[in-house]
């Protein structure tokens, strides 16, 4: 993806579907990776997947990598499905919206 208006849109669509901030996903990934007696390095907290959305949040645009473009399009692509009212997690659908909120996206923040 070297087009720069392709990577101008992308980014717009990650910033829109990931709608937590890098310190709300952060503290998410500690909390969904802390266990009864212990817990994971607060850099190494949670799935790759959600590592890698921060890491990406944490960037300017100027500074991704092909890599990071592909994260971003899997993120938008997965949110994106989930986006059809009749498919959104309710509150008490707690693994769908814990999963997406691993990704960044709150589906209940409005």
């Amino acid at each position: 993806m070297s087009d720069a208006l392709e990577m101008d849109a992308l980014w717009d669509e990650f910033h829109r579907v990931v709608n937590m901030t890098s310190a709300e996903l952060a503290a998410w990934l500690r909390v969904s990776d802390a266990g009864e007696t212990t817990e994971p390095l607060p850099d190494r907290a949670g799935p790759e997947a959600g590592q890698r959305v921060l890491a990406i949040l944490q960037k300017r645009r100027t500074d991704l990598t092909e890599d990071d473009l592909r994260v971003m399009e899997e993120v938008v692509d997965t949110v994106t499905a989930q986006a059809d009212p009749e498919n959104e997690p309710r509150a008490e659908d707690t693994a769908r919206r814990h999963h997406l909120m691993t990704l960044g996206h709150d589906p209940l923040k409005g």
